[in-house]
């Protein structure tokens, strides 16, 4: 029996494990990626490990979210980043040269490569061929000392594509299909690999946004075939030699399957507050929505097709007066083209406003939109007050969409601008690595600013633990909502006792005060709990508060991993269970590390109703070691 993509990339590089779905595996890791704003603590937890040089093949360190230096803390976080790259051996991507998911794909990215970034979005690498995945910094931090990535092996869906899209339908649109039809977790423990003759018709680019939005189905990863498109697009990146052919065997097999007819497709938006809170464009266009924001860019939609084909539609039109328009390209290649070409000249004439080659606003770095006011983004997540705006009704729509709706100051079909402008990538792209310094072989003293603080260390575990029930949550529960961003809180990213104060600052603003005079307790969710980014600090953060055990019904995969790493033991509990607790109550676990050590699946817990607590645990033996230790640092030291 034939295998198919995924798995082919799986076995060759997996150094444990069976390729049995559910079952623990271990990965070689090609290449990693960091960000800044989750890359000071990575690098902090790296120098841990007392290694010379990173033992990947490639190392980036990428600067593209904490760019808007409104005090010292970033500006000092730069330095840092720049000189532990120079000293590690890591290329270092520095800010204002682009968008790391962005710059990866044009830059370094190589079809059958695994990837690890401490980014959620660093599936977009799926457009390529790469076996792409999000990880917390910790995990990412021991791949860059050569360990292997451990993960459950996901089941692969099969996402097969037939027809072609009409015109202003697009990439956008088909991943919003599929949020539609599947939901926000319908792709815990699953990799979507996209097949049929349908793939054939969709650039990199397009690629790229449907795998990078792949992260908002809860998805491991998602992945596209190598093939000639993805040879033309290497080709004129000058890195031909790095493409190699790759796709499923003819008699390949799934676990599921998904049929999707793009011919069938029509724009769609994401509505307030969740990327599967989908409608047709059209209803929202016939329900005369006003629109006072609108936001081009992300790591999902700036490449330099999609920014051109705005630029032509605003061509000679004029922004509507109550339309604020904000344009960010994802790359400096993508900027310095659309100067060139004259099409950036054709947004500015239009009344667009010109942002830097960041995530801006799509990680509340700036550009908040007004109150109460209807914002559409391009971007790939509207969560509640994640703008910076938590009144903010945020809708996530295509390029297209956005830019009709900016001119017409209201939600827009695009289809009423009549002839779609076809638009051709380029043969080749202009290639200017100036902006990336790579591994530098010299005696280099870490720069660290006043922000920098030491990196804290959970406890073992207890023989038992009692603690109170300190916050209880519903379903859905963000790493955003658990540890937020923008300009005023991501700042604090290298300095935890500082950015601890901001846990559950959107849900309860005493959270931080009331879990340090109880000395830590637990937190009570519902299903799909912290989903959303990766960012580590949202485990991190809890256990510097003292939480050693969240409850939930389900959770997302990578938040679920960074808790094993902290030492915090995510527990599952039934619904029936979850309702008859509440907040402030109490919970008792006798024998707990005996419990864990048996490795059972189950312990029980007593609360102060007097009452059993069942719950139950999916943790492999390697993970119930790292929580009994305190942590995957810990656990790492120990074996050490």
């Amino acid at each position: 029996m034939g295998l198919n993509l995924a798995q082919k990339i799986i076995k060759a590089h997996l150094v444990e494990g069976k390729l049995e779905p559910g079952s623990e595996i271990a990965l070689k890791i090609d290449q990693t990626l960091t960000q800044d704003a989750t890359g000071t603590m990575a690098y902090l937890q790296f120098e841990a490990m007392d290694l010379p040089q990173v033992r990947t093949e490639l190392s980036v360190s990428y600067v593209d979210h904490n760019t808007l230096q409104t005090g010292f803390e970033n500006a000092d976080d730069h330095l840092f980043l720049q000189s532990i790259a120079q000293k590690y051996g890591i290329y270092f991507s520095r800010p204002g040269n682009g968008i790391c998911h962005q710059v990866h794909l044009e830059r370094f990215g190589q079809p059958g490569k695994t990837l690890l970034g401490s980014d959620s979005h660093t599936p977009t690498g799926g457009g390529i061929g790469m076996l792409a995945i999000g990880a917390g910094g910790l995990d990412v931090a021991v791949a860059m000392g050569g360990g292997a990535f451990y993960t459950p092996m996901p089941k692969i869906v099969n996402v097969h594509l037939t027809g072609q899209l009409p015109a202003w339908v697009t990439a956008k649109d088909i991943i919003l299909e599929l949020l539609r039809l599947l939901t926000v977790k319908g792709g815990v423990g699953k990799i979507f690999e996209y097949t049929g003759p349908g793939v054939a018709s969709l650039r990199v680019p397009q690629r790229a946004t449907i795998t990078n939005m792949g992260a908002e189905l809860g998805a491991t990863t998602s992945i596209f075939p190598s093939d000639q498109v993805t040879r033309e697009f290497l080709a004129a990146q000058g890195r031909e030699d790095s493409w190699r052919e790759l796709g499923a065997d003819s008699d390949a097999t799934y676990d599921e399957v998904v049929e999707i007819n793009l011919e069938k497709l029509e724009p769609l938006a994401a509505m307030p507050h969740s990327p599967d809170n989908v409608s047709k464009v059209s209803k929202l266009a016939a329900e005369n929505v006003a629109v006072n924001q609108v936001a081009i860019g992300s790591c999902t939609n700036s490449s330099y097709v999609d920014l051109m084909r705005v630029a032509k539609i605003l061509k000679g039109r004029r922004v509507h007066p109550n339309v604020s328009l904000v344009i960010s390209p994802g790359s400096k290649q993508v900027l310095t083209m659309l100067s060139q070409n004259g099409a950036l000249a054709d947004m500015v004439q239009a009344g667009a406003r010109i942002l830097e080659c960041t995530c801006g606003p799509c990680i509340g770095m700036g550009q908040a939109p007004p109150t109460g006011g209807v914002s559409l983004r391009t971007f790939n997540r509207n969560f509640e007050g994640r703008s910076g705006t938590k009144s903010a009704q945020v809708y996530l729509v295509s390029p297209e969409v956005g830019v009709a709706s900016a001119l017409a100051g209201k939600f827009t079909d695009p289809r009423d601008l009549g002839a779609y402008p076809a638009i051709e990538e380029p043969e080749s792209f202009l290639i200017d690595d100036g902006m990336i310094i790579p591994p530098q072989e010299a005696d280099v003293e870490i720069r660290r600013g006043p922000n920098i603080k030491a990196l804290p260390l959970q406890k073992a575990l207890p023989e038992t633990y009692r603690g109170k029930v300190l916050l209880k949550v519903g379903d859905n529960i963000t790493t955003d909502h658990i540890m937020p961003a923008g300009a005023k809180i991501l700042p604090l990213r290298s300095n935890v006792p500082a950015l601890s104060q901001h846990v559950f600052q959107q849900v309860d603003p005493s959270f931080a005060q009331r879990a340090q005079e109880a000395g830590g307790g637990i937190i009570l969710g519902g299903q799909n709990y912290g989903q959303g980014s990766s960012r580590e600090h949202a485990a991190l953060c809890p256990m510097y508060l003292g939480i050693k055990a969240v409850l939930a019904q389900s959770f997302a995969r990578i938040h679920k991993a960074n808790l094993v790493n902290f030492g915090i033991l995510p527990l599952v509990i039934s619904q029936e269970d979850y309702q008859k607790l509440s907040q402030k109550d109490e919970l008792e676990f006798p024998d707990l590390r005996q419990a864990l050590a048996e490795r059972t699946g189950r312990l029980q817990a007593i609360s102060s109703q007097k009452t059993t607590i069942d719950l139950s645990y999916e943790l492999s033996e390697r993970q119930v070691a790292i929580i009994l230790a305190g942590g995957l640092l810990n656990y790492t030291k120990n074996k050490a």
